[in-house]
């Protein structure tokens, strides 16, 4: 396997990235419900929401170089050639994700912000965003947890068309993300 995308099948690094990427959003969504497990104000607790802050952020530093790579390196040809309509529903769903991966780290960034909380980043306190504002952090948490519930579906949709295609049409959109037994 190449590092770098060919017109057959994506390169190393977009399928390494690709699929820590799915780890990083399975452990943040993982954090933030798991939190609820434990009482308010104890160390578990806050750890999790730590690990949630910090894994977020990691998300949005990596989707950088994801969209990169996206810019500039060939994408693979789907083979059999799906219709245009799922050729274009899945450009949508790709770029809804992106900005999922920009906007929900962002948001959580902007909610501590204006909460006049810490933002912690692996040893790190990172800089706020906004100044103190209980109204807009209220008002962005909102958004925070409304489009990490769509997320949650976008992801879903995401999975099950790889599937989907894999299974039904049988076509390579699965086997171009998966990592080669070169």
């Amino acid at each position: 396997m190449t590092l770098t995308n060919t017109r057959e099948r994506y390169g190393s690094l977009s399928v390494a990235l690709h699929w820590l990427m799915l780890v990083l959003l399975a452990a943040v969504y993982a954090c933030i419900e798991f939190r609820g497990l434990f009482p308010k104000d104890t160390p578990e607790r806050e750890l999790m929401k730590t690990l949630h802050f910090m894994l977020g952020l990691s998300v949005f530093l990596l989707v950088w170089l994801r969209l990169l790579l996206r810019v500039t390196r060939p994408t693979p040809r789907i083979l059999p050639t799906p219709p245009a309509w799922q050729t274009g529903l899945a450009h949508l769903v790709h770029w809804m994700l992106y900005g999922l991966m920009i906007g929900l780290p962002l948001a959580g960034w902007t909610v501590l912000s204006a909460a006049d909380k810490p933002i912690p980043f692996y040893g790190f306190e990172l800089p706020a965003l906004v100044p103190p504002d209980k109204e807009l952090a209220r008002t962005v948490k909102g958004w925070h947890e409304w489009f990490a519930t769509l997320g949650y579906w976008l992801i879903g949709l995401h999975a099950l068309a790889g599937l989907y295609h894999h299974y039904v049409r049988k076509d390579n959109t699965l086997l171009r993300m998966l990592p080669s037994k070169d």
